[in-house]
């Protein structure tokens, strides 16, 4: 055997074993999360029983005790609520970021993006931190931020009195 025809035959080897290892092999039974027992027919694949559009907003109706999502809610949500006219780029409630893409406040003229950082699960203060970027990739001003802060603040105070919970 070449050199040549050994590393084809390990490649091989390799890809061959990278599919078996993602085909799914070892499940008990089809039945469990498809609606037929067809066993190893895998012509008659049926499509999963219930099939539900999730959202985000789902992460926090969750009665599951192994998922914790460790931000408040009420500022999460006055954060997407308050930075509405920014488009959402990422969000991840797990570890409390929001990134925005760049967007124009009604009624400015300059363009900014913002990345959110909810980081406890408390109303507090000191559970959000909010960074503010022009177009141009300056900082903006410390005022600025803390006015939007302030208003994402406020607006998850009254999300929490709307929602009865003192």
């Amino acid at each position: 055997m070449t050199v040549k025809s050994v590393a084809k035959l390990i490649v091989s080897a390799g890809a061959l074993s990278t599919l078996v290892a993602c085909g799914g092999f070892g499940r008990s039974s089809d039945a469990d999360s498809y609606g037929t027992n067809s066993g190893s027919d895998l012509t008659n694949r049926a499509v999963p029983v219930q099939e539900r559009e999730t959202t985000i907003w789902d992460i926090f109706k969750s009665d599951d005790s192994d998922v914790t999502v460790k931000v408040n809610k009420y500022i999460w949500a006055a954060s997407l609520e308050i930075l509405d006219f920014l488009p959402v780029e990422s969000v991840d409630p797990f570890s409390g970021v929001i990134v925005t893409g760049y967007g124009t406040p009604p009624g400015g003229g300059r363009a900014y993006r913002a990345t959110v950082l909810v980081r406890d699960p408390a109303l507090d203060a000191r559970a959000l931190h909010v960074a503010l970027q022009t177009r141009g990739g300056r900082a903006v001003s410390e005022s600025t931020v803390r006015a939007v802060e302030d208003a994402i603040l406020a607006r998850a105070r009254q999300l929490r009195i709307r929602d009865g919970r003192f």
